[in-house]
C-alpha cells in the first residue's frame, strides 16, 4: 500500500434546515455531519462506520458533491499529486474528476434505472465522456461484465431479470467502467442474502487487486469490515470518535461507542459470549447538544466531565489511533469476540 494520499477531508460539515410554519421559516438545523476530518492512502480501504443516523451516507455523498457540504475542503490527488478541492468546483469540472471517483450505491434494486438496458447501464458513463461509442463500446461493456462475474449475453436484460446479488454487479461494473483511482462503497451488501455478502466483498478484493482500487467502505456490520478494511473510523452523531488500524481498533477499542458496536458482533460460539456493561437509551437526536460528549447519554463510563466538556479528536497510544474521550487512556474496553 503506498503512503501518498489520494483524499484527505478537512472540517467537513454539513447541515439541514428545520423548517416550520406556513412560511416554512428555518428555525433551527440538523447538524449530520459535524466537522469530520480524515485521509485515505492510495491503494487502502478505509472503513467508515456507525448505528444508521450517525451521518456516513452524508459523508459519502458530501465527497462527491451529491450532496452539497456546508463548509469545509474535500482534496482529492491525482496520480501526479496535484491537488484539486472538490468543494471549489464547478459542475462542469467536477464531472470531468467522476472518471477518478465512483460511488457504489445502497440498494441495488433502486439505484438501477428499469428502462434501462444493462449495456446502456454500464455503457453510460463510456457515453457521457465520450470514452467509446458504437462496437467499440459493446466490447469495453462485455469485458467489464465479464470482470465482476457475468456474461456478456446479459447486456441486452434489464435490471428486473436479475437478483439482487447479480444487480449489485451491474451496479459495480457501472462505478468501474472508466477505471476510477477513488470508488466510495457505500454499504454495498446490507441489502443482500448473507451468502451473496461474501460473493460481493470477495469480488471488491479481487478487483483492488487487479485495478489499484482504493475504497471509503461505508458500513453498519463491523463483521463486514474487518474482512475487508485496512483502517476504520467510528462514527457517532456526526463526528468521527475512533479511528485506528482495523487490527488495533478490533484488539482493543479505545471508546465505549466502539466497544458497544464490538458487542453487537454475532459470534458462533456461545461459549466465547462474556458479560459486558449494558448500554442505555438509544441515539439522540442530531440536532440535540448538551455541550458535552454526545456519548455520555449512553455511556456506561460517563462522569461530571463528559457531561459538560466535549472531548476533542486526540492521539492514544500508537500515532494512528485517535479517540475522542476524556477517558481513553484509563478504560479497559473489550474487543470483538
Amino acid at each position: 500500500m503506498s503512503e501518498q494520499l489520494i483524499l484527505e477531508v478537512q472540517n467537513l460539515r454539513k447541515c439541514f434546515p428545520i423548517k416550520r410554519g406556513l412560511l416554512r421559516r428555518t428555525v433551527d438545523e440538523v447538524v449530520a455531519v459535524d466537522d469530520v476530518s480524515f485521509a485515505i492512502k492510495r491503494g487502502e480501504t478505509l472503513g467508515l462506520v456507525g448505528e444508521s443516523g450517525c451521518g456516513k451516507t452524508t459523508t459519502g455523498r458530501c465527497l462527491i458533491r451529491a450532496i452539497e457540504p456546508t463548509s469545509g475542503k474535500v482534496v482529492y490527488y491525482d496520480q501526479d499529486g496535484q491537488a484539486v478541492d472538490l468543494a471549489g468546483l464547478s459542475q462542469s469540472e467536477l464531472r470531468q474528476l467522476w472518471k477518478d471517483i465512483q460511488y457504489i450505491f445502497q440498494d441495488p434494486y433502486s439505484s438501477l434505472n428499469p428502462r434501462m438496458t444493462v449495456r446502456e447501464i454500464v455503457g453510460e458513463p463510456f457515453t457521457v465522456h465520450g470514452v467509446a461509442k458504437g462496437r467499440e463500446l459493446d466490447e469495453r461493456v462485455a469485458e467489464i461484465l465479464v470482470q465482476v462475474g457475468l456474461r456478456p449475453e446479459h447486456m441486452l436484460r434489464y435490471p428486473h431479470a436479475f437478483s439482487g446479488g447479480q444487480r449489485q454487479r451491474i451496479g459495480i461494473a457501472r462505478a468501474l467502467a472508466l477505471h476510477p483511482a477513488l470508488v466510495i462503497c457505500d454499504e454495498p451488501v446490507s441489502a443482500l442474502d448473507v451468502s451473496v455478502q461474501a460473493q460481493i466483498l470477495n469480488l471488491l478484493l479481487e478487483l483492488q487487486g487487479e485495478f489499484g482500487l482504493t475504497y471509503l467502505f461505508i458500513s453498519h456490520d463491523l463483521s463486514v469490515v474487518e474482512h475487508l478494511c485496512d483502517r476504520v473510523a467510528v462514527m457517532y452523531l456526526g463526528r468521527i470518535v475512533e479511528m485506528a488500524s482495523t487490527e488495533e481498533l478490533y484488539a482493543q477499542p479505545r471508546h465505549p461507542y466502539t466497544e458497544t458496536l464490538m458487542n453487537a458482533v454475532l459470534h458462533p460460539d456461545p461459549t466465547k459470549r462474556h458479560q459486558r456493561a449494558a448500554r442505555r437509551g438509544e441515539i439522540a437526536e442530531a440536532e440535540a447538544s448538551s455541550g458535552g460528549c454526545s456519548f455520555a447519554p449512553r455511556c456506561a463510563y460517563a462522569s461530571a466531565e463528559c457531561l459538560t466538556q466535549e472531548p476533542l479528536l486526540r492521539s492514544a497510544g500508537s500515532g494512528e489511533h485517535l479517540v475522542a474521550c476524556h477517558h481513553a487512556e484509563s478504560l479497559n474496553l473489550a474487543g470483538a469476540l
